[in-house]
């Protein structure tokens, strides 16, 4: 079980190690390196997703490991309360940030080994905290700089922790 603690409140989550073993252990090396500890959710946009995992309060890019393959081919599906990898246009180019869904977005779902058809892995799913993931998708949003749909108040992912 890994918790997000947020100025908002703890998001407890479960990682699905079995489905997606490769994004579920690069997560993990995140929290284990204290990597996540003064990041916020930086992309809120309700009716889709909050996302977070890369950027600092000051809006500050971090320094990331090494873009991971991507596991969206293993049958879990961008349900509402799971956790998926944010990455760029190319497939496989994902590493540190994440993005918990707010609704049932299967268009995000794997289609084909193809550019368009790949997808977004979900890895996990929030077992405990909805309620805070709620809070956070219906934040004022704003542009700082070339990012929009940005928090007008920062949600900060104050530190998270694995617990057993």
């Amino acid at each position: 079980m890994i918790t997000l603690h947020t100025n908002f409140g703890d998001i407890k989550i479960q990682l699905n190690h079995e489905k997606a073993p490769i994004t579920a252990a690069n997560f993990e090396s995140y929290v284990k390196d204290g990597f996540f500890d003064g990041t916020i959710f930086h992309r809120v946009i309700d009716g889709f997703m909050i996302q977070g995992g890369g950027f600092t309060e000051d809006m500050q890019q971090k320094t990331t490991k090494e873009a991971i393959q991507n596991e969206a081919n293993n049958g879990l599906s961008n349900k509402k309360g799971t956790l998926a990898m944010a990455r760029t246009q190319a497939p496989h180019s994902a590493s540190s940030q994440f993005f918990i869904n707010v609704k049932d977005n299967d268009f995000l779902d794997f289609k084909s080994e193809t550019l368009q058809g790949w997808g977004y892995c979900v890895f996990g799913e929030v077992v405990e905290g909805m309620d805070v993931v709620e809070k956070i998708k219906g934040v004022a949003t704003g542009t700082k700089g070339m990012h929009a749909d940005v928090p007008l108040e920062a949600v900060i992912i104050e530190k998270v922790s694995i617990d057993g």
